[in-house]
């Protein structure tokens, strides 16, 4: 089948490159080696190590490593994570704290499906779980989903958004972290007009190309730039038959880390070169700062071809949201529908994905909403990445975003939350 070979050979030039790097640890760190003066044997030993551990991150995904956060009462409380709804692409998944009483804040975290799997929001995930119950959705990596599940595009996406919030129900509050943005608004809109009631309390849109023509980067360059035909002779691939997928058209997790790895390939050499060097020295260990990053940022997943290329098509090249013209199974989606749902957008004031002007443009969509319900904030100073995870996040944005959550809250919630301060004072 068309592109299986080079799917194979892809996965076969990683299995290898591991291959050798742990070929090389054991042999220069063999005892008769022990005695040696030769700095090249610890070098050597040091990029077999490095080499080993990097190539073999990308073929798994990381595990949420929660265990516990602690509580009002000043205990550690345990985390279990529930799948809570389970579906061929993606679950719906729930960080159940143990022995603690239900928190006022139900957030809905809305993780991308960029090329990298829910956990790259673990950091996000820990930093709401003291004052939330927490929800996120789990993608699931297409090479592991058979050819029998069908086809899974934007328009499958926002049905399955749909879904969650359902299941949540309307004291729900949903945070969209970059890709998703403009997808999680269209859901919303979806159900203003299908099932009003179903509606999140608020919506938050934090660094997603809702209008990619607002304020253009290289990401939205190329998305306009190149044709579709381009797209589907040199990105696409078939799943090769070592995976449950074999035969599913997808773009490729390896071939994406490429392109990231390609848009700052000095950064990344330099770092690796320091880890080795460290490494030689004795000064790395298992957690340190380059093993945490690239952990996750090495760990990559397939999407399904259908979903890459609409994405690209619609949301890019048409900018169907930021025109107001995206349908889903053939009806049109009116962002304007949404009359109820306060929203806020958040972006990096040095965003180079999606650069200020690219999420703030949802307000001006939401025609049927009072200006009393929108909101927005840029961070000055932060990247793509420090807007969700990062020190600016923690420090700036997070208490931002709680107080606007705070802010437009049912009674029932705070029902709750009155209930559980009580509660603790009676103890």
């Amino acid at each position: 089948m068309k592109y299986m070979a080079t799917y194979d050979l892809m996965e076969s030039i990683r299995v290898t490159n591991e291959w050798l790097g742990s070929t090389a640890k054991a042999a220069c760190s063999h005892p008769a080696f022990g005695l040696s003066m030769n700095p090249l044997v610890q070098l050597t030993a040091a990029w077999g190590e490095v080499t080993e551990r990097t190539f073999q991150r990308m073929e798994s995904k990381p595990d949420w490593n929660i265990n516990s956060v602690v509580g009002t009462d000043g205990r550690d409380h345990l985390v279990d994570v529930i799948k809570m709804v389970e579906k061929p692409f993606g679950d719906l998944i729930h960080f159940e704290v143990q022995g603690r009483s239900e928190r006022p804040r139900k957030v809905l975290l809305v993780a991308p499906m960029s090329g990298h799997y829910a956990t790259l929001l673990r950091s996000t995930v820990v930093s709401l779980l003291p004052d939330c119950e927490v929800y996120t959705t789990d993608w699931h990596n297409a090479r592991d989903i058979p050819v029998s599940a069908g086809k899974f595009d934007v328009e499958d996406y926002v049905l399955y958004l749909v879904e969650f919030m359902k299941f949540l129900g309307p004291d729900t509050h949903v945070i969209a972290v970059c890709q998703p943005a403009p997808l999680t608004l269209a859901a919303t809109a979806y159900l203003a007009e299908e099932d009003p009631e179903a509606q999140p309390n608020s919506l938050t849109l934090i660094g997603g190309p809702i209008d990619p023509g607002a304020a253009p980067t290289e990401v939205t360059d190329f998305g306009r730039t190149v044709t579709m035909g381009q797209l589907e002779q040199h990105v696409l691939q078939r799943v090769g038959f070592k995976y449950a997928g074999a035969g599913r058209m997808v773009y490729p997790g390896l071939q994406q880390l490429s392109s990231f790895i390609a848009m700052n390939s000095e950064t990344h050499a330099s770092a690796f070169f320091d880890q080795i060097v460290r490494t030689a020295r004795g000064e790395a260990h298992e957690h340190d700062r380059h093993n945490r990053f690239y952990d996750e940022y090495l760990a990559v997943m397939d999407m399904t071809a259908e979903f890459y290329m609409s994405t690209v098509e619609r949301i890019f090249k048409n900018r169907e949201i930021a025109q107001d013209i995206f349908e889903v199974n053939g009806k049109r989606v009116h962002i304007g529908a949404i009359t109820d749902v306060a929203v806020k957008t958040v972006e990096g004031g040095k965003d180079d994905i999606s650069a200020p002007g690219q999420c703030v443009a949802a307000l001006d969509l939401l025609t049927g909403l009072d200006d009393s319900k929108k909101a927005s904030y840029i961070e000055p100073g932060a990247g793509h990445y420090g807007i969700f995870a990062g020190k600016s996040w923690r420090n700036n944005i997070r208490p931002l975003v709680l107080d606007f959550i705070d802010a437009n809250m049912t009674h029932e919630r705070r029902r709750i939350e009155f209930a559980n301060i009580k509660s603790l004072h009676a103890r």
